[in-house]
């Protein structure tokens, strides 16, 4: 987190918040300087990538969501770049880390 540039915080604390709140039974590891978020059954689910001016966030089973996120059409991941606190709390994000809870993600 203190890496992360300080325009970017309130939207990495607010989807950290958002991800641990909606997926129970949730795991936590940093790899690659990245946090990763999955379940024992699923594999990692969500990955979170903060750049400069945006913040990634990586749905490793996307494709299988109802209304998939737009970018990384290749393979099963999908992601949305977020660049504001008001696109992190869009309620589209929050149904897609509630699906994130239910689509096989990367073991």
């Amino acid at each position: 987190m203190s890496r992360v540039m300080p325009d970017l915080h309130p939207i990495v604390e607010s989807l950290d918040e958002q991800i641990r709140e909606r997926i129970p039974g949730l795991q936590f590891a940093v790899k690659w300087k990245r946090p990763f978020y999955g379940l024992p059954d699923l594999g990692w689910v969500i990955e979170m990538a903060a750049y400069d001016v945006s913040v990634n966030v990586v749905f490793f089973g996307g494709a299988d969501f109802d209304s998939p996120p737009p970018l990384g059409e290749t393979g099963r991941s999908r992601y949305v770049k977020l660049r504001s606190l008001e696109e992190a709390q869009a309620a589209e994000l929050g149904a897609w880390i509630e699906q994130a809870a239910q689509a096989p993600g990367w073991k």
